[in-house]
């Protein structure tokens, strides 16, 4: 028989829109695969994650209208995610429908639960605790809902009752090293148990998180034997052939790309959904000549075409020749729409207001953000009359010491960056000028000492240690959560640690009031990692 993954981007909340996309997908998986059994997602029909969408009272009134609209329409046996009711308990479930059923013929319940860093499902969901097995032209399945891999007691239970391979429905989530660890965790939980395991995954952004496919199945073995695509809806067809009462799978294997490669994509997909499926015209960038706008750019124009992306350098009496010439320079490169707004004028009126309340008070840091916040505004008048989305262009590395100044460069309304630290931001800029063989991104960008151009020969390390010391810094104290005394035992200066841990957790007030931004590491800033804005902690072991 044949399995077909349908490796779907789903909408969170569009019910009806979901329904449309399962029976797009199973009708040419039958047509055009002979697919005998379609499994989709976790939490195929509401996507993923629907968060308090869950607590609607309409929620289950939907559901139940998609599931039979699926049961009448659909043309191959599918397994479906959805959360169902079970008493008064709401239950992260996926269910058997066939063609022509009213109702799921059979449900299983998901039993682990996860609760850290981005997963509330226990806000939402009460775990289940029995096995379920389905038959599907004489091969029995085991169903199990994504944490449950992770686990050994939901394998052994779908092998005690007999079934030969298990179906694993998903939601995971990328980050930059996830997909070897699903595939050593997913390999040795099949090796163990003597069960093939199909691992469906979702694809697509949505809001902070980005759903990176790579659907899988591993042999009783643990051996991959199917390996579909990343970042891209797909149908992944897997035979299964039943030989003296045992599985034999099969499938083809497309390659993994590389580390490089496979963030870039991440924050491509990211941008691309978050425009799309919040209705917006295009996005707007504020183009300053450095490495960091100089790539948002890019990732726009990759993510959406050059039609859809206008970019704007508000050049003021520090804005070197340079960064204008380079700023101008990719826009050519990159076919975009490209303004130059100088700010001289706004910047003067604002000063001439506030003279008056200045007049005791030496020029500094104030007048600094005062450049940048007039930046901002003419970036959200662009918004506002053209329906686009200010993309910011910030990076991880100064969001976590707040090198940045609110209503200013943080401005926009999708930060692609903000989980990208500094290095990281050089490094895929080389990367992708190699992938094009070009300079897109002109050489100086990445070359010339990073600066803020705020205020006369001003570069990033006035400010800050410099980057090759700060990033591995940030990494072991937001990433790992290693308190100060531990950075210092691995290595690095006391004064240095204890300044950057500083300016860290007094910004968090910065960074709840930062755009919304793609996950793509270990720890994050947002939902996955919450600290009180108001506290008396104090740095140390």
């Amino acid at each position: 028989m044949r399995l077909v993954m349908a490796q779907v981007n789903l909408v969170v909340g569009d019910i009806e829109g979901n329904t449309e996309r399962v029976l797009a997908a199973a009708g040419k998986a039958r047509q055009r695969l002979a697919a005998d059994l379609v499994v989709f997602p976790e939490l195929t029909l509401t996507g993923y994650p629907p968060e308090d969408l869950l607590l609607r009272p309409s929620l289950d009134t939907r559901i139940g209208e998609a599931l039979r609209r699926i049961g009448a329409e659909v043309p191959v046996p599918v397994l479906v995610g959805y959360p169902a009711r079970q008493g008064e308990a709401r239950r992260n479930t996926v269910g058997l429908i066939r063609p022509g059923a009213t109702a799921p013929e059979a449900e299983y319940h998901k039993q682990r639960l996860p609760n850290y860093r981005v997963f509330d499902e226990k806000r939402y969901f009460e775990p289940g605790d029995q096995v379920c097995t389905v038959e599907v032209e004489g091969v029995t399945f085991g169903l199990s809902i994504c944490e449950d891999v992770w686990f050994p007691e939901p394998m052994q239970q779908a092998r005690d009752a007999g079934a030969q391979i298990v179906v694993n429905i998903n939601a995971s989530p990328f980050r930059r090293d996830k997909h070897p660890e699903r595939l050593e965790q997913v390999a040795g939980q099949a090796s163990a148990h003597g069960l093939p395991i199909c691992y469906c995954n979702l694809v697509g952004g949505q809001d902070e998180l980005v759903f990176d496919g790579g659907s899988f199945v591993t042999d009783g073995e643990g051996e991959l034997v199917a390996q579909g695509a990343f970042f891209h809806e797909g149908l992944i067809p897997v035979d299964i052939d039943i030989r003296d009462g045992a599985p034999v799978v099969t499938g083809e294997r497309l390659a993994l790309a590389d580390e490089d490669e496979r963030l870039y994509q991440a924050l491509v997909l990211a941008v691309r959904d978050y425009i799309h499926k919040n209705g917006f015209q295009g996005v707007v960038i504020g183009l300053s000549g450095g490495i960091d706008s100089a790539m948002t750019l890019m990732i726009a124009v990759d993510a959406l075409g050059p039609d859809r992306v206008e970019a704007v350098m508000m050049p003021y009496h520090y804005t070197a020749d340079m960064s204008r010439e380079d700023a101008a320079i990719q826009s050519a490169n990159l076919g975009v729409g490209y303004h130059v707004l100088p700010i001289e004028s706004a910047v003067t009126g604002f000063m001439e207001q506030l003279d008056p309340l200045f007049a005791d008070s030496a020029r500094g840091v104030t007048e600094e953000n005062l450049q940048s916040r007039c930046r901002g505004v003419l970036l959200m008048a662009l918004s506002n009359k053209h329906g686009s989305l200010v993309l910011a262009t910030g990076n991880k590395s100064e969001l976590a010491v707040g090198y940045a100044t609110l209503y200013g460069d943080m401005v926009g309304g999708f930060a692609p960056l903000k989980d990208v630290s500094k290095t990281r931001v050089y490094r895929l800029a080389r990367w992708r000028n190699a992938r094009a063989g070009e300079e897109l991104i002109p050489a100086r960008v990445i070359e010339r000492p990073p600066s803020a151009e705020l205020a006369p020969d001003q570069v990033d390390e006035d400010s800050l240690p410099g980057y090759d010391t700060l990033d591995p810094l940030l990494e072991l104290y937001v990433e790992q959560d290693y308190s100060a005394e531990r950075v210092i035992r691995a290595g690095f200066d006391r004064d240095t640690v204890y300044r950057v841990v500083k300016m860290v957790d007094r910004n968090e007030y910065k960074r709840r009031q930062a755009s919304v931004g793609p996950r793509v590491s270990r720890r994050a800033f947002g939902k996955d990692r919450r600290y009180p804005i108001t506290n008396g902690w104090r740095a140390g072991d």
